[in-house]
């Protein structure tokens, strides 16, 4: 016996949106469920954006916050970016093994080490944020300014506020 064949339903429209009721109605009221699909969407922009430079997000977020911070400690990385410190480790051993950072006594803290982006670091990153840019600029490219402002904002505010 073969099943009959589903019914279609058209999309809905509310408020500026297109919802679809194939079943998802639901989930798509949820934040969690919302927050997922625009991830998984900004993601794989990100990953298309950045893959010439063999670098995974948790790398790039490394590289970026010691481009932009020469000196940070591993510690530090670990509470900015919320990476546990054994994986932490093996992420700087292998930017290392890559030639990309560098490892300079703390100036303050006897016991840590300051890490900075080496010259091919440099250069790596500067090319990778901005095909990030442009990724995140496809990701969004139906969005206003103004929304894309309000948007990062609005992500900012949960998981800022979170404390995870």
């Amino acid at each position: 016996m073969t099943p009959a064949p589903r019914a279609t339903v058209a999309p809905r429209k509310t408020d500026a949106t297109v919802v679809s009721d194939n079943g998802t109605a639901y989930l798509e009221t949820l934040m969690g469920y919302n927050a997922s699909r625009a991830s998984h969407t900004m993601v794989s922009h990100f990953m298309r954006g950045v893959r010439q430079f063999d670098l995974r997000t948790v790398d790039f977020s490394v590289l970026s916050v010691m481009g932009h911070q020469p000196g940070v400690t591993s510690r530090q990385l670990c509470q900015i970016l919320n990476v546990l410190p054994p994986n932490m480790v093996v992420l700087l051993r292998d930017l290392d093994k890559r030639g990309l950072i560098e490892r300079t006594p703390h100036p303050t803290d006897g016991r840590a080490m300051g890490l900075s982006l080496s010259a091919s670091g440099k250069a790596l990153i500067k090319k990778a944020e901005k095909a990030a840019s442009d990724a995140d600029a496809q990701g969004t490219a139906h969005l206003t300014a103004t929304e894309r402002k309000t948007l990062v904002r609005l992500l900012q505010k949960i998981y800022i506020k979170s404390g995870l």
